[in-house]
């Protein structure tokens, strides 16, 4: 009998499987896919050559994830490279704002009204980012903090209304960029603790910025894989878990799936009914014969590039997409240049680029037209340059990963209670009503993201039990 069975290989999946491994227990993990990776996969769904991304591309939290600094993946092949600039917002009159690593550079890009504003912000919860970043990131309501009182302090500016916050702004700029920040989770701007968003984006850029990794997604679940092997874990892919049974025995079982799959599975009844999942979205990826032909220079430098023409624009896409029940005219695009720092990723001369915009949970439409008709405001000449894209909408999402339930790439809404205590109101929101069996995916705190951090707090669970077994 194996001591623990992890079903689904995504990051949270592979880190529970490595954090039990590590400690001694016997360890199998299934993957229905061909590969592992779930979130974190590259491909080329393009055309040969070009290595895209399908899901996450730029990864602020893997890079500053307690889980993952604790392992040595750099030993199984990856590399982190950063582009000059994390992240740019360029703005219809051809400037931008940015996020650098430096807070001065990203205030003097607000202008002198916000420039103070914004390092009265972030500049008090910088130096204790990493002890900051555990505390917040831990078991839920059971770890005791290592620094209560920044972690106070964190909460009583992020757990009101990202509008709340937005207020320290007089000028547009800083508003729109922190609108957008806020706007990766897909959570209306005026939802509890949406500012605490925003704000962990931004403070994981000046501390550790927003990499990606060498080679594409992809390398950091080979990695975790490769190291889970080492430790004496076996993979299993091609191997879809439609109940218990069809796994060995094993003392106890770790699902990184949705709730809604591990109740079909676990035979748990009802027990997730009230979980609510979000919006959806709606992705390209493109094969270019040049670099995106931004007007503004800052975005030519960044890894990520958001594009949204101000707060207002933004948080109306947002309430399109998770209140309204249609697809914005003018969506809100989050969008990754892979080849700005990594030139492994396509031809020589070549590039890949990755989009993605809102649309309502389990949309049917087509987006690419507004998607494009935005990038032409920033970035005039963009369809000049594309040789070949790939769309994908909520049901194909879905169908690459079933995790993302009606294109939701968050695995639950991250709205009301929910965006803090997920998937129920539990203090112990791994575990289920069947003894053996566990939740670690992004529907369980600390929520969606590359991290690995619901993993490695499912796998502390799940090894305080073996232990008292």
């Amino acid at each position: 009998m194996l001591d623990a069975v992890v079903v689904g290989a995504g990051p949270n999946g592979l880190t529970a499987a490595v954090e039990l491994a590590r400690r001694g227990f016997t360890v199998a993990l299934f993957e229905a896919r061909g590969t592992v990776g779930g979130g974190a996969r590259t491909e080329e769904l393009t055309l040969p050559g070009f290595r895209h991304d399908p899901c996450a591309a730029a990864h602020p939290l893997a890079v500053s994830s307690p889980a993952f600094r604790a392992l040595p993946l750099d030993r199984y092949g990856l590399q982190w490279l950063h582009p000059e600039l994390p992240m740019a917002h360029p703005f219809p009159d051809g400037t931008a704002a940015v996020l650098a690593r430096s807070v001065a550079e990203t205030a003097a890009s607000f202008g002198p009204r916000d420039a103070g504003a914004y390092r009265r912000l972030v500049e008090p919860f910088l130096p204790r980012w990493d002890t900051l970043v555990r505390d917040f990131m831990s078991l839920p309501l059971t770890a005791l903090p290592r620094d209560p009182v920044t972690l106070a302090r964190f909460g009583l500016t992020g757990l009101p209304p990202s509008t709340w916050l937005m207020r320290r702004f007089t000028g547009e700029r800083a508003r729109t960029l922190f609108a957008g920040l806020v706007a990766h989770v897909m959570a209306p701007l005026g939802g509890f603790a949406t500012g605490a968003v925003g704000l962990v984006f931004a403070l994981a850029a000046h501390a550790r910025g927003w990499p990606l990794a060498r080679g594409g997604s992809q390398s950091l679940s080979d990695a975790l894989a490769a190291y889970l092997k080492d430790l004496g874990g076996a993979v299993h892919t091609d191997f879809e878990v439609k109940r218990l049974d069809d796994l060995p025995p094993a003392r106890a079982y770790v699902f990184d799936t949705s709730p809604t799959a591990l109740a079909r599975i676990a035979g748990l009844g009802r027990h997730y009914d009230g979980y609510r999942y979000g919006p959806g979205v709606f992705k390209i990826d493109y094969a270019l014969d040049g670099p995106v032909p931004w007007t503004a220079e800052a975005p030519r430098r960044a890894g990520t590039v958001q594009i949204g023409a101000d707060s207002h624009e933004i948080g109306a896409a947002l309430r399109a997409a998770s209140r309204e029940g249609r697809a914005p005219d003018r969506p809100f695009l989050i969008t990754v240049q892979p080849s700005v720092v990594d030139p492994t990723r396509a031809p020589e001369g070549k590039h890949v680029f990755w989009v993605y915009g809102h649309v309502p949970h389990g949309w049917d439409g087509d987006l690419t037209e507004a998607i494009e008709r935005q990038l032409e405001r920033y970035a005039p000449g963009f369809r000049d340059r594309v040789l070949a894209r790939a769309t994908a909408g909520p049901a194909q999402l879905a169908a690459r990963n079933a995790n993302y339930v009606g294109g939701d790439i968050a695995t639950g809404a991250v709205s009301g209670l929910q965006a803090l205590l997920r998937p129920r109101l539990s203090l112990f929101p791994y575990r289920t009503p069947h003894p053996a069996v566990f939740l670690c995916s992004s529907a369980t705190p600390p929520g969606p993201g590359v991290h690995g951090m619901s993993g490695h707090n499912a796998a502390k669970a799940v090894w305080r039990r073996l232990r008292r077994t």
